[in-house]
């Protein structure tokens, strides 16, 4: 009884890492989003009911191509141990409420939405930077406490020296650290904030630019460096994972010396046999 579904279980194993396939799955993603993006427009209301067909194939399809990844596993549990299979399977089971409930019709087409999220499960570029991302967070959050509290200062002096300029703009912290912002994303910043506050106080270009310098400069490239820093961690697990990549090769090596100083051990053991 196991030699059968071990074979069935190799089987779709196989075909769970198909390039065939995968390229299948991500096309039929694809197709779900322009579909999704289709019933946004009033002239496909008259292919509704195509429309609707297409939306079941495409969840039949989603649902056996779960199933067979399920089945590839030896155990099913194992399965679960990976949390981008938890996330594709919540997405499909989530499609699975109908369209035809009128109560239920746009919660189904708001979690039909996230099907295009499947994009970043099935394409392992996508997970580095997901993954980077969130474990990335921690540390911007520091850099972003830091900015908290230039913006803070910031606001502070600019309602304290500005006040009398704009009231819209300065007239409290809250204000002014929201003009801060408007600021720091060089939203029509100069002619809204900058000139306005020059034509009152000419050495206000001292205090925007400092402003803008440690902001859109300092901070921002501290955040792309964060990043970046752990993309690079990222990449190195996935090709440590692939077996390709420098520490790939750097484990390689240090598998080989360690093989070679077990046969220079085995070697000079029996060097020692002869010698007794």
């Amino acid at each position: 009884m196991a030699e059968p579904f071990n074979s069935w279980q190799a089987r779709f194993e196989r075909l769970r890492a198909n390039k065939i396939f995968e390229f299948c799955v991500i096309s039929i993603i694809v197709l779900s989003a322009l579909l999704i993006g289709a019933r946004t427009y009033d002239e496909v209301t008259r292919f509704e009911q195509v429309l609707r067909i297409f939306d079941m194939a495409v969840t039949v399809f989603f649902l056996v191509e779960i199933v067979i990844r399920m089945a590839a596993e030896q155990r099913l549990r194992n399965f679960f141990k990976k949390g981008w299979n938890v996330f594709d399977f919540l997405i499909v089971a989530a499609s699975l409420i109908p369209m035809d409930d009128s109560e239920m019709v746009l919660l189904a087409r708001l979690l039909r939405i996230f099907r295009v999220l499947r994009l970043v499960s099935m394409i392992p570029e996508l997970r580095v930077l997901v993954a980077a991302l969130f474990k990335s967070i921690p540390r911007m959050g520091y850099v972003a406490l830091l900015m908290f509290i230039i913006f803070y200062i910031y606001g502070a002096i600019g309602s304290f020296l500005f006040h009398d300029v704009d009231e819209r703009l300065w007239g409290n912290i809250s204000l002014a650290m929201l003009t801060l912002f408007q600021v720091a994303t060089f939203e029509s910043w100069a002619t809204a904030v900058l000139y306005p506050t020059m034509e009152h106080y000419p050495y206000a270009w001292i205090y925007f630019l400092t402003f803008i310098f440690l902001n859109a400069f300092i901070f921002l490239n501290m955040m792309i460096g964060i990043v970046l820093d752990v993309m690079q961690k990222e990449n190195a697990i996935m090709d440590l994972e692939n077996g390709e990549g420098d520490t790939a090769q750097m484990n390689g090596l240090r598998d080989d010396v360690r093989a070679l100083r077990e046969q220079l051990g085995r070697m000079e053991a029996m060097l020692e046999r002869r010698e007794r």
